[in-house]
């Protein structure tokens, strides 16, 4: 009798393991399997802003990574605080740092030795700093992909995974933004976004690669540099707050945005990296979660945020100036193709990731 209630207990057990397994998202599937199998990945950028953030999540599933960047845009303490965010007492011996640069094919090539994923995330970002240097924005952006991408090709990779933008659909009118309708560039980061897909999907064709390309819409969360004349619009504007100094907003901000927090971001390169369903892959992705916000509506959103934390900041008036060179009117992504093909779910709304995103500046800006 003891036997049979215990093999119905079991048998429950199994069932109820099978009936969760069953109910988890895409996402949730792909981190269990993670937490199972440990590969070797590649961030390249891992000193920025979502390359760290992506060093963060892969040293909690117990991954090997290696990191490139040759820190002319990012920071040695993104990467301290991703290691010490992840708390994995195996760091030291799971992340290698290589002070690199992927204009340099030598170092691009011998970074991607036995490597399983590379998540490409350098680049030279910004689009006023194309506009004022548009050849130092060339090199890096497409000399220095090509470099990655014949890397990836000679090391046999599994999958190379980068970071494309939402600057590519240019003045194409159509709201929201779909992966097959773009306009002419912008800007010149743009263009160099756009050759990015272009050699992507050529060396699918000619040389059998798998890439996936990740179309990111105004990115926001912890490590996003808040200082320099290129700084995000969140993090300068928190600055700005937390140091009671003016905030300027471009034109009568009215200008919308899709914004997106990191953790949405990280879910991206993941799903895309371990995706297999064979026609998800040599595609490109909006990286959003289909929602417009406007610039004032950002700004109140983030001086309430910051106030609800200390009640000494003072309210404060934004300042309007000139429309800026280069910039889109108003961006908004659908994500269906990203939700069919990959099984995306943005685990984050802006105001979800608003207040994750102004304790971090809070307890680090202040």
């Amino acid at each position: 009798m003891n036997s049979i209630l215990n093999l119905s207990k079991k048998v429950k057990q199994l069932f109820l393991t099978r009936c969760k397994q069953h109910n988890m998202t895409k996402y949730q599937k792909t981190l269990q399997h993670l937490q199972n199998h440990q590969y070797t990945w590649l961030i390249t950028g891992v000193a920025g802003f979502i390359g760290s953030n992506l060093l963060e999540a892969l040293l909690k599933l117990n991954q090997k990574i290696i990191g490139l960047d040759n820190l002319s845009t990012g920071f040695e303490k993104n990467i301290t605080a991703a290691i010490k965010d992840a708390n994995n007492h195996n760091s030291d011996k799971l992340f290698k740092f290589i002070n690199g640069d992927i204009c340099d094919y030598p170092i691009a090539k011998n970074s991607c030795k036995n490597v399983d994923f590379v998540l490409h995330q350098a680049a030279l970002g910004s689009v006023p700093r194309s506009i004022e240097d548009p050849i130092l924005t060339n090199k890096n952006n497409i000399d220095g992909f090509l470099n990655m991408l014949v890397a990836a090709k000679e090391n046999k990779i599994k999958k190379f995974v980068y970071a494309a933008s939402s600057s590519t659909y240019g003045d194409h009118p159509d709201l929201p933004k779909q992966e097959h309708k773009i306009g002419k560039p912008l800007s010149p980061y743009a263009v160099t976004k756009y050759v990015n897909e272009l050699y992507a999907d050529v060396f699918a064709k000619t040389y059998n690669t798998q890439s996936i390309g990740l179309r990111y819409f105004n990115i926001f969360g912890k490590r996003q540099d808040p200082n320099g004349a290129y700084a995000a619009v969140i993090p300068k504007w928190v600055n700005a707050i937390l140091s009671q100094k003016n905030v300027y907003i471009n034109g009568d901000g009215k200008t919308s945005r899709d914004f997106c927090y990191i953790n949405n971001v990280v879910q991206m390169n993941i799903l895309s990296a371990l995706t297999d369903n064979p026609e998800a892959n040599n595609q490109v992705y909006n990286v959003a979660v289909n929602a417009r916000t406007d610039l004032n509506q950002l700004f109140e959103m983030i001086q309430d945020e910051l106030i609800k934390l200390d009640n000494n900041i003072k309210p404060i008036k934004p300042i309007h100036q000139d429309f800026r060179a280069g910039d889109v009117r108003h961006s908004l992504a659908d994500i269906s193709k990203a939700t069919e093909l990959l099984g995306y779910a943005p685990s984050h709304t802006i105001k979800q990731g608003m207040g994750e995103a102004m304790r971090w500046y809070y307890d680090n800006l202040k």
